[in-house]
């Protein structure tokens, strides 16, 4: 499976945690459509190069040591739910990955959708516990 961009609709389950935070930002975003309107059109969604520049602003840069790209977070889910035993086809699904196997794709349509809901919502479980643990973590510091 390879590129994550398609010419296709993409339905993308969200969880609990993500719709919260959906619903906070849309009343930041003017409550349109789109829920990160662009700055110059907002009919038209910000760029991928949004997020990079985003991440240089908070630091996240090669000079300063701290590298991190957009993909890198699609790359560090798909890692951790494949570890975690996720079906596969799934998780490439979830990332809106096609089939590069054109036998495969022809007869292929699974969507996924209730075990990608049940996945997307055990990883914001999870990021939440890292975050709680990091957040323990800094208070037993100080």
């Amino acid at each position: 499976m390879n590129g994550w961009k398609s010419k296709y609709g993409h339905a993308i389950p969200l969880s609990r945690q993500a719709l919260e935070i959906i619903q906070e930002l849309r009343t930041i975003s003017g409550k349109g459509e789109l829920v990160f309107p662009g700055w110059k059109n907002p009919q038209t969604p910000i760029s991928d190069v949004t997020l990079t520049k985003v991440l240089r602003i908070m630091g996240y840069d090669k000079k300063n040591k701290k590298h991190v790209v957009p993909s890198g977070f699609r790359a560090t889910a798909s890692t951790i739910l494949n570890e975690k035993g996720f079906n596969r086809d799934a998780i490439e699904r979830q990332l809106a990955h096609v089939e590069e196997n054109r036998v495969r794709a022809a007869y292929h349509h699974s969507e996924y959708m209730e075990v990608r809901k049940e996945m997307m919502q055990w990883y914001a479980d999870y990021l939440d516990e890292v975050k709680a643990s990091y957040e323990g973590d800094s208070n037993d510091k100080e």
